[in-house]
């Protein structure tokens, strides 16, 4: 096992940090930026790398500042706020442009392993799935107030079920006798309509539906990714892991075209005008044995690319 693991906290297991470390190509004196702080395990160790350097940590969660307090150096400054307000909090601390920006779009080991932040389906809780525990939205209110048309969107488009039109007839009947207000209902209510056999994945869908919708993750995620080519110096590094097509979709298109959808635009001589150049044709994916030690990484793609010059 590598000393990576096992310095790793119960708190939060870093994925691939060794491949998101070496695609930063982190300089000792550079200025990074984590932009989903999480547990801290990459930030942890991407100080680590620092001397004279500093890196600026993201993230809308409590609980990550409460954790970010272990790591108070003078390299380090944590960001209490959504990623996508990613240029405004840099701009103010006037600290543009920088060496590299990393980007852990998974949901961190803490938050699944709290009951009561709805985000697993192993425990019973309230259906909240805030990432922002300040947020006004909670999957409660989508599931008790979302039109029965409503819900097959996002739980076709986002959680890509694949019988979503019955789910939400499901879910919209069952609650007209009575609110559903936590997991084991919510179980409970969608369970004529879960395949047999298939019941951990199927609920893993409808509950990452939820978890988008909640938190506006798509996008969120674009808003951030839009901003990456002001944010990074020429010569800088974007690197991203996703855990679902979805993003990894968003990805990889910003990476090779500049935009979500359609073709790369291309100037009068005929070439692309792609901020972005690509490193990883193919993205890159954990080892087994990572993936024995951790199965959240079995569905991880890292993309990496580099700021091209203007």
């Amino acid at each position: 096992m590598s000393p990576d693991y096992q310095n790793d906290t119960a708190y939060h297991r870093p994925v691939m940090l060794a491949e998101c470390l070496d695609a930063l190509d982190l300089r000792p004196d550079g200025r990074y930026v984590d932009v989903t702080f999480g547990g801290g395990g990459h930030s942890a160790r991407m100080l680590e790398r620092l001397t004279t350097g500093h890196l600026y940590s993201f993230d809308q969660d409590a609980d990550a500042e409460r954790e970010a307090a272990r790591l108070a150096r003078p390299q380090f400054t944590f960001v209490r706020a959504n990623f996508r307000d990613l240029h405004q909090e840099l701009d103010q601390r006037g600290v543009l442009p920088v060496d590299g920006l990393l980007a852990d779009l998974g949901v961190s080991s803490h938050q699944f392993d709290t009951p009561e932040r709805g985000f697993s389906t192993r425990f019973d809780g309230p259906l909240d799935m805030r990432m922002d525990p300040e947020g006004e939205r909670t999957a409660g209110d989508i599931v008790n107030e979302y039109s029965e048309a409503e819900l097959h969107r996002i739980f076709g488009m986002y959680g890509e079920v694949t019988n979503a039109r019955t789910l939400a007839h499901t879910l919209t009947t069952a609650r007209r006798g009575q609110a559903i207000q936590t997991i084991g209902a919510l179980k409970k209510a969608i369970a004529p309509c879960t395949p047999r056999g298939k019941e951990n994945k199927y609920l893993a869908q409808v509950f990452q539906a939820l978890r988008i919708e909640v938190n506006d993750e798509m996008a969120a995620l674009q808003e951030m990714l839009l901003q990456t080519a002001q944010v990074l110096r020429p010569g800088g590094r974007l690197v991203v892991m996703s855990y679902h097509s979805l993003e990894d979709r968003l990805v990889k298109n910003f990476m090779a075209k500049g935009k979500f959808f359609g073709e790369a635009e291309k100037n009068l001589f005929g070439h692309t005008n792609t901020p972005f150049e690509v490193l990883t044709r193919k993205p890159v994916e954990a080892t087994a044995e990572e993936v024995a030690l951790n199965s959240r990484a079995r569905s991880a793609k890292l993309r990496i690319a580099v700021r091209r010059d203007e």
